[in-house]
This record gives C-alpha cells, sequence and structure tokens, in this order.
C-alpha cells in the first residue's frame, strides 16, 4: 500500500511539473534532471539552448523507429529535443567531418557513421538554412541533431531550456 502512495505521489508530481512547463532529461545530449521551459519572447538566436518538438516528418518518423526519440508530449508522441541553436535563417552549413557554419568550425561537430547498434547514420546535405528554420547541435558525440535531419521549424520551439536540477555525469 506504501508502495503505491509513493508511485502516486511521483506521478502527480511529474505530471504537475510538466503541465507547469518543467522536463526531465534522461538523455545525455545535456545533462540529467530537471529543466524549465521559459518563454522565449524575442527572436530565437545562435546560442539559445531551446526546447523543439520535432515535426512528423519522415526523418523524424525513422528516428522514432530506430529509437532515437523518447516518448513524450509532442505532436507524434515524442518528447521535445533539448538542443542549441547554432545557425539561423541565411547562414550556409556545410557538412563534412564535422560541422562548419558560414565557413566557421562548431567545436565537437564530428559526425558518426554508425549509431550504437551498428545502422548507417545519414548526414544532412548541408545548404542556408531557410526563413523559419533553425540549425540545431548538442556537443555530445552521438547525439541525434541538426547534423542528421536538417533544419527543423522556428514553430516548434517550446521555449528556451533553463537547467533547474541538473547532474552532468
Amino acid at each position: 500500500m506504501l508502495l503505491v502512495v509513493a508511485a502516486s505521489i511521483v506521478a502527480g508530481s511529474v505530471a504537475a511539473a510538466m503541465t507547469g512547463g518543467y522536463r526531465i532529461n534522461l538523455t545525455p545530449s545535456e545533462p540529467l534532471g530537471l529543466w524549465r521551459i521559459a518563454a522565449l519572447d524575442r527572436a530565437v538566436s545562435a546560442g539559445d539552448l531551446v526546447f523543439i518538438c520535432p515535426p512528423q516528418a519522415p526523418v523524424m518518423h525513422e528516428a522514432r523507429r530506430r529509437g532515437y526519440l523518447r516518448s513524450g508530449t509532442c505532436p507524434g508522441g515524442v518528447a521535445p529535443l533539448i538542443k542549441t541553436v547554432i545557425a539561423v535563417p541565411g547562414q550556409h552549413v556545410d557538412i563534412g567531418a564535422g560541422v562548419t557554419i558560414d565557413g566557421h568550425a562548431i567545436p565537437f561537430s564530428d559526425l558518426v557513421r554508425r549509431d550504437g547498434k551498428g545502422r548507417p547514420m545519414v548526414p544532412y546535405s548541408g545548404g542556408v538554412v531557410p526563413a523559419q528554420s533553425v540549425f540545431l547541435h548538442s556537443p555530445f558525440r552521438s547525439s541525434y541533431d541538426s547534423r542528421y535531419f536538417g533544419p527543423l521549424p522556428v514553430s516548434g520551439i517550446l521555449g528556451l531550456a533553463q537547467p533547474v536540477l541538473t547532474y552532468a555525469p
């Protein structure tokens, strides 16, 4: 009985936190723990750490099938991603061994050719970031980010990602 009560309290707390703009990150792309979604009351810019819902596109359906995306509250039943904006509309992205933005190499952006299960990873072809889109990155080498899926629409941005109680292993 005590276990049921404890589980109910935890489940209720998690549900309240999620509806109050809080998310728990369990992926290594950013520190693990509790994060807050803060309103973004200005145009998004390079360097912003954001929560974003990925679009329901074939590349994201494949990512879900492969297990790269967790279950959550975004359309398609996936969890929002926490990523840093590294390019905004009009900037040029080149993908080689790593990522360059307008000719400037992005640290920790080397690509992996295969995922943890040995499946091939296909990089984004590169190009100019289109209007109303952003190019996203995580310094975690195995992160699934715009290196592979390309720019995402700014309309999916939920807000800025602010750490509340996190741990970086």
